[in-house]
């Protein structure tokens, strides 16, 4: 069929349609007269609105408004079940997946542990299975599915790039033997480009049009959003931070091979434990004489290598929760010292971007709370031109994972809203 064109009635009636799924997306359930009122739309034509929605599946009648006098009034909901999406988070530990429905709540979840000799598509169909059935779904049934990577995907090549830490995704062929092995749409992004998605959605950026995401977790990472979009660079590397030469410590050469950079060596958890040494703060009991604690700099101990990753953000993530708590003597001059050193880096990003405000994201950064957070933004005023307002992340439970469901949403509710495609 011909597409609409402006000013035809079947234009005006894809309209109201989206116009009337928003609202209903937004407030939840509402009657006819409240979304009349809503739009402006003439009881009749509200009535003709709704039938027509509920006949393509679109909305559904959800019990009656009893709380005014006169007739109870039948309440209209959007149908959750008419899509769903799926979710990836992809680290070098574990595949983290979800479900959700057209309303964003979460249906099915489920999380699979690296096995050593598993390739990346039997990890991916393997936890997206399992997550659909929790949801009691077929995968046929997820209309769309976004990856979340460390790294990101040459747009150029289709190969990984910036993650040589993540084992079995650096295939030439993988994109297409995914491509082959699910039956929906797949998008792949970033992971801290997605934490930076969950924030402009649902939590700290919402209505910024510019900022920066800083990211603190296994690694030191940036997601930068530009008149409210999201800004990759040519390969995708936009935000790689972690590799930025700083001040403070020798240059690292040959950075991809070496999967580390400058910044990511000042100021990456793997720094605390020794931070914490030289101002002779004892370690938290249940980490008693970590791997690399009391390494020599340098030393792979003292590194920052995959296998070590989880433990390092543990005992980074109970070293910061403790000096917050208690933020005097040798705990505050170890919050100054890790200031000192994030600013340095952040300092870069701030002097190029002049963002409104950056979000601190990441168990590292979260873990340090208010005093670190402060002690940062104090920083990063003597080192930076600007002074954007440092804020911390909202978005606490898996940021990364919800980014990817609320992208894999955007698009699906595009697709959905617009029922001009249904005739």
């Amino acid at each position: 069929m011909p597409a609409a064109t402006p000013g035809t009635p079947s234009l005006l009636r894809a309209m109201n349609d989206r116009a009337a799924l928003e609202l209903l997306l937004t407030h939840g359930p509402l009657s006819r007269t409240r979304i009349g009122h809503l739009t402006g739309l003439s009881k009749p034509t509200a009535s003709q609105l709704l039938a027509r929605l509920e006949a393509a599946g679109l909305v559904v009648a959800t019990g009656t408004d009893g709380g005014r006098p006169g007739p109870n009034a039948q309440l209209y909901a959007l149908n959750a079940r008419a899509a769903h999406v799926g979710g990836l988070d992809v680290t070098p530990d574990r595949v983290a997946a979800a479900v959700c429905d057209l309303t964003g709540e979460v249906v099915g979840s489920f999380e699979l542990p690296y096995r050593e000799g598993s390739d990346a598509v039997e990890q991916v169909t393997e936890a997206l299975g399992k997550a659909v059935g929790a949801a009691g779904l077929r995968r046929t049934d997820v209309h769309r599915l976004v990856i979340a990577t460390p790294g990101a995907f040459d747009p150029q090549t289709g190969q990984l790039r910036y993650a040589s830490h993540l084992p079995g995704w650096h295939s030439p062929t993988l994109l297409d033997e995914l491509a082959a092995a699910l039956p929906m749409p797949v998008e792949y992004e970033n992971d801290v480009n997605l934490a930076a998605i969950a924030e402009q959605r649902l939590g700290a950026a919402r209505g910024h049009e510019d900022f920066v995401l800083l990211w603190n977790e296994e690694g030191l990472g940036a997601a930068l959003v530009l008149g409210g979009r999201l800004h990759r660079g040519w390969t995708g590397g936009a935000g790689e931070v972690g590799f930025l030469p700083v001040p403070g410590h020798p240059l690292v050469r040959q950075v991809t091979r070496a999967n580390t950079g400058g910044y990511q060596e000042l100021a990456g958890v793997q720094v605390l434990p020794r931070l914490a040494r030289e101002l002779g703060i004892a370690m938290p009991e249940a980490f008693g004489a970590p791997d690399g604690f009391g390494a020599p700099e340098g030393s792979p101990a003292a590194g920052g290598n995959a296998a070590a990753d989880g433990p390092q953000v543990a005992l980074g993530v109970a070293l910061l929760e403790r000096a917050a708590a208690r933020p005097q003597g040798a705990f505050l001059r170890f919050l100054q010292s890790y200031a000192t050193v994030l600013a340095t880096g952040l300092a870069s990003l701030v002097a190029v971007l002049d963002p409104e405000i950056v979000v601190l994201s990441g168990a590292a950064i979260a873990a340090g709370g208010e005093p670190l957070r402060a002690l940062l933004e104090a920083e990063l005023a003597e080192l930076a031109p600007s002074r954007p307002r440092l804020v911390p992340g909202e978005v606490r439970e898996r940021p990364v994972l919800r980014g990817a469901l609320e992208s894999a949403l955007s698009t699906t509710r595009e697709e959905v809203f617009d029922t001009s495609r249904r005739r």
